[in-house]
């Protein structure tokens, strides 16, 4: 046999099936591409030099892994649908004479073909369009753009490296399936159909049970830390009841139909449902990784445009003010001392020579501790929780305020009795308690709970949430906690802070030279303090900082849309391959309904009776799927600093809003296909 002749069958395959082979190839090429961009990014030197550009960075090295994986699943899955189709033809090649052996040479050189054409293009499109991507994540870091065009090399390597890789084994699985099937069932394996899984009620209640727990889950966490422990759990919890339930609850809801007589036995719906039962396992299986492709980009695009666009909000809770003073001093003495009174002269003499003045300042003492709150008391021996995951949940810090700066700093004119206290907690927590009660010392009584507090910055940084507590004395609260007793040892539980916060009126480079000035002169004025009595400074500032949350809230954002279009069009792919495979399997079957007298219109109706139940399915789900996941969403975003629950609730209905639409057009265009396929005509109104 000529060996040109493989080439020219394998060409002549992709060329009859290109309406399978397109969108394949095309899909291809898009994944090749990202994977460049994503890479190519990763490691440009345009971003070594800017603030923020090694932690965007960062991010995107984790997506070049996430784009990995993800391309070898989908790839893999996608290229099963070509795989069914093509089965029949490789069928009739077995029986004209062309052995497995000579099959598969004709698949290696269809494999061949494909992988040159996807990846050349691909890394073409993506060297084409990485500038572009470069220049959107400068404009993220607000940074200047920088007009110069580089190839990444290494990128280009580890790109067709993996690509190659992925069509090695694609090739190889495809050697695999027509080795264990013979000529006839490869001739046949169009109509094999499949029969409905043993046991689906039992199925679709496990589906149900663990999709329940997975709801009770998210909706029941208060705590920012127990959520995310437990988000993993809740999302692979949520992938296997979709599979579940799609696989064994359609099957379930298809029998449901049939025995509702006034609904299955009318001609638009007969075909339907007998259709979608003869091939429910499998339909269920893609209907649910629509589903679960669906969620996953609501929650990633939803989640990072909040994050980016909230990046002001979130950067004003960590520091409070334009500048940021913490000073950690060895008493509740030096909190009231000449130390305070020393630095806010530096300040006000640095901030004149910079010509502005000190605005809207923030001032107050704290004494700082952590524990697990049990009950009403907080428990300080930290060997209690050590190496227990179970009490992460129930670790707080806890910071003792004197009344007499709450009161300043809210405008308030609160009193206190002995051993009464007003708390402020953080992170969305309550403290349902009457008392509160530190170890063995006294207890004090909750006179009321603060609507608000001006925060540190601290609680931001954290994890954990955070208990306000204010007194009348801060001494007399913290004089037993200095010399706590934890078995035979005795020490101090608790570290004082001096917190000295202002706004300037002037531009950022001004502010980070004051920041810088003060850090110098703070750092001289320690040296004259001795070793048994410090007061030691730390300078934050607004301005400095703002880089930092732009390189890490971009870079998920812009890793967020990147990943969220790839998915989008995985989703949209398999959509596109469930209607082409499925109507070329449902075509004798309308052939024959009509030769019996089924009319073009009662097959039209018929059509979007299946179409409508069975594609709008992930659609709905995800949006379920979406509102019981907003809890946790919540949660996790206000380690972030994304307090706003509005600007979240509405960003995350607009961006399901926005899917919506999409994917309706998606399915009124895949929908024509299916119709024209089975049918034999176009829709009347295209």
């Amino acid at each position: 046999m000529k060996k040109g002749l493989y080439r020219t069958l394998a060409w002549t395959g992709i060329v009859k099936n290109k309406k399978l082979y397109l969108p394949y190839m095309l899909t291809c090429i898009g994944t090749v591409m990202m994977c460049y961009i994503i890479s190519f990014l990763s490691t440009s030197e345009t971003f070594g030099n800017i603030s923020g550009g090694t932690t965007m960075q960062g991010f995107l090295q984790m997506g070049v892994g996430v784009m990995a994986v993800f391309s070898v699943i989908f790839l893999f899955y996608t290229n099963s649908f070509l795989i069914r189709r093509r089965k029949k033809e490789f069928g009739l090649y077995n029986i004209l004479g062309l052995g497995k052996k000579h099959l598969a040479v004709v698949l290696f050189w269809e494999t061949l073909i494909i992988a040159a054409i996807t990846i050349f293009a691909g890394l073409f499109f993506g060297i084409l369009l990485s500038k572009f991507a470069e220049l959107c994540m400068l404009k993220i870091l607000h940074s200047e753009a920088v007009f110069e065009i580089t190839v990444g090399l290494n990128s280009i390597a580890n790109t067709v490296t993996l690509f190659a890789a992925i069509f090695l084994l694609i090739y190889l699985n495809t050697l695999r399936q027509i080795h264990l099937t013979n000529p006839i069932q490869l001739l046949h394996s169009e109509n094999a159909g499949e029969k409905p899984p043993k046991a689906n009620w039992l199925i679709a209640l496990v589906g149900a049970i663990i999709l329940a727990g997975a709801y009770y889950m998210a909706v029941s966490i208060e705590d920012p830390i127990t959520a995310m422990l437990l988000f993993f759990v809740a999302v692979v919890m949520v992938v296997i009841a979709t599979y579940l339930l799609f696989i064994a609850g359609s099957v379930t809801i298809c029998r449901i139909l049939q025995k509702n007589k006034r609904y299955y036995y009318k001609t638009n719906h007969f075909v339907s449902v007998s259709s979608m039962m003869y091939r429910m396992k499998r339909n269920g299986a893609g209907l649910a990784s629509i589903c679960i492709l669906c969620t996953m980009v609501l929650v990633m695009v939803s989640s990072t445009v909040c994050l980016y666009f909230g990046v002001e909000d979130s950067l004003r809770q960590r520091y409070p003010r334009n500048i940021n003073i913490d000073a950690s001093a060895s008493s509740v003495e030096m909190l009231y001392g000449e130390q305070t009174e020393k630095t806010i002269e530096i300040v006000d003499e640095t901030v004149q020579e910079n010509s502005t003045e000190v605005q809207n300042t923030l001032i107050y003492r704290t004494a700082a501790f952590g524990g697990i709150i049990d009950n009403n008391r907080i428990e300080v021996d930290s060997s209690i929780y050590e190496n227990r995951m179970d009490l992460m949940g129930d670790i707080w810090q806890i910071f003792i305020v004197p009344l007499s700066d709450y009161n300043e700093l809210m405008g308030k004119d609160e009193t206190l009795n002995e051993n009464e206290a007003i708390i402020y907690t953080t992170k969305d927590i309550k403290y349902e308690e009457d008392t509160i009660q530190v170890g063995e010392n006294e207890s004090y009584k909750i006179k009321k709970h603060a609507e608000d507090f001006v925060d540190n910055g601290i609680d931001s940084m954290q994890v954990f949430p955070t208990m306000y507590i204010f007194v009348e004395d801060l001494s007399d609260f913290v004089q037993p906690l200095e010399n706590y007793k934890l078995g035979d040892d005795e020490i101090s539980l608790v570290s004082y802070h001096w917190f000295y916060g202002f706004d300037l009126p002037c531009d950022d480079d001004t502010q980070i030279t004051i920041q810088e000035q003060l850090t110098e002169r703070f750092s001289e004025s320690e040296e004259n303090t001795d070793e048994f009595s410090y007061f030691h400074i730390i300078t934050d500032g607004v301005a400095k900082e703002r880089a930092g949350f732009y390189g890490m809230y971009g870079g998920l954002f812009f890793l967020g849309v990147l990943l969220g279009i790839v998915f989008t069009f995985a989703a949209v792919l398999i959509i596109y391959y469930k209607q082409i495979c499925e109507g070329y399997e449902d075509q004798s079957r309308f052939e024959i309904m009509q030769k019996v007298g089924m009319t073009k219109k009662e097959i039209k109706k018929s059509i979007n009776s299946q179409i409508l139940t069975v594609f709008f399915m992930p659609l709905i789900t995800s949006g379920v799927h979406l509102a019981f996941a907003f809890p946790l969403i919540r949660k996790l975003l206000l380690l972030f600093g994304i307090m706003d629950a509005k600007f979240l609730i509405t960003v995350t209905f607009c961006c399901y809003l926005v899917f919506a639409v999409f994917y309706m057009i998606v399915y009124r265009v895949t929908s024509r296909s299916y119709f024209s396929i089975v049918s034999g005509m176009r829709d009347e109104n295209e």
